[in-house]
């Protein structure tokens, strides 16, 4: 079905039913007007021929008549029982037909038939050579259909590539967009035809879209540039504040939760201004990530957040070996925070685990849980769970798989097994 919809099947398949119909149609029409016309002459001429050996019958009942290839009988009252059987009950007319008892096969006429009181006449006309040459005439029809219809076909493939091959430029030429330094024009490789127009329209509509990713990509590098000078004062301040010795505890708390917010904003400006540019970047000196070593700042941070609910977050490591992956830590805290941060978020009371494994991180958490079959639809953008309090927009968990579509992660979220919600990410 998929090759049917091609523009160019289309094009193949309708000269191709064309020229073989139209050939059927013209070869169908020869036959049935031949056939008609050869019964309407011969049956005029028998019923003529007739005629006038009936006359010449009644004049002379000895006449001989003259025909080449035509048979005349006459059986008075006293002889009809020699009259053949397939005749005896003929009406008036001109009838067809075809005797099979000859040695030399089977034999066809038009037989005309006059009867009157007394006499019947009857006069036979030869056609089995006729209708030799109709077959004859069918056969070679039939072969002529055959031989347009291919005809038909390679015309249509001729047809086809010619017409389809500024379409398929055009197709080539498109794929190879995002492949070099720049959109290349495509206007300037095509006539001013239909597919002209649509590269013209085509051109016009990259233009106005680089202009617009250029535009986007410029305020985001700026966004982030500008958004990075206040957070680094606020880090500074903060880290003179707790450099002092004789700050309550409290004070220190305070400060300590202004810095560890402050490094999140940070840490969240750089991974948008990744997923912005689209761009996958590794670790800073080219060293990897330590997975362990995210998950307890992430951990620490969010325990902020927990407020006053009985709820308690427990790190658990399955394996003694580091855990690392080749990407920026900032990139990584993103995602295990925003992963973490619905655990606390939609958890009650109870504990939250964070398991690092070797080759993945499993947040699992004690709260109303998720149905399977939206588990998909809640990393859709603006997408938010059942039940779910608070003013957020429904970005996180799409932010979580923008990330680890750029990185070639995956990340899945189920039912608990009991209760509660399983959180995986996972590096490979």
């Amino acid at each position: 079905m998929r090759y049917r919809r091609r523009l160019r099947s289309r094009i193949i398949l309708s000269f191709f039913l064309f020229g073989s119909l139209l050939t059927a149609a013209f070869a169908l029409s020869a036959v049935l007007l031949r056939g008609y016309l050869e019964d309407q002459l011969i049956g005029r001429q028998l019923s003529f021929e007739l005629e006038n050996h009936a006359r010449a019958l009644e004049r002379d009942p000895n006449a001989q008549p003259a025909f080449s290839r035509i048979e005349g009988f006459s059986f008075s009252e006293r002889k009809r029982a020699n009259v053949p059987l397939k005749w005896r009950d003929l009406a008036d007319g001109v009838y067809t037909i075809t005797d099979d008892a000859q040695s030399g096969g089977p034999v066809a006429y038009k037989l005309a038939v006059r009867k009157t009181g007394s006499t019947w006449y009857f006069l036979q006309y030869d056609i089995s050579h006729e209708l030799r040459l109709r077959n004859r005439l069918t056969w070679g029809l039939v072969v002529v259909v055959f031989v347009f219809a291919g005809l038909s076909a390679l015309i249509a493939f001729w047809s086809a590539s010619r017409v389809m091959r500024p379409v398929a430029d055009l197709a080539a030429r498109l794929s190879q967009f995002g492949k070099g330094a720049g959109p290349e024009a495509l206007a300037p490789h095509f006539a001013n035809d239909e597919v002209g127009q649509l590269a013209a329209t085509l051109d016009d509509y990259s233009s106005k879209l680089t202009e617009l990713v250029i535009r986007d990509r410029e305020f985001n590098a700026d966004v982030s540039h500008e958004l990075r000078t206040p957070i680094a004062v606020i880090r500074g301040a903060a880290e003179l504040l707790l450099a002092q010795n004789d700050l309550p505890e409290k004070t220190r708390q305070r400060l300590l939760r202004i810095d560890r917010a402050a490094r999140q904003s940070n840490e969240l400006i750089e991974a948008l201004l990744l997923l912005s540019r689209n761009e996958r970047q590794g670790p800073a000196h080219a060293e990897a990530t330590d997975v362990v070593a995210v998950v307890e700042q992430v951990v620490e941070t969010q325990r902020a957040q927990i407020g006053g609910k009985p709820l308690d977050v427990r790190i658990v490591r399955r394996d003694s070996e580091p855990v690392t992956v080749g990407a920026p830590s900032a990139v990584l805290s993103v995602a295990l925070s925003n992963l973490v941060g619905n655990a606390v978020r939609y958890t009650p009371q109870g504990e939250i685990r964070v398991v690092v494994e070797a080759h993945g991180v499993r947040v699992e958490d004690e709260g109303p849980g998720v149905d399977a079959k939206d588990v998909d639809r809640l990393f859709t953008r603006g997408v938010r769970g059942d039940g779910a309090g608070g003013k957020g927009a429904g970005l996180g968990l799409a932010i979580v798989k923008r990330l680890c579509d750029l990185y070639g992660w995956r990340v899945s979220l189920a039912p608990g097994d009991t209760r509660g919600a399983v959180a995986t990410l996972r590096f490979i």
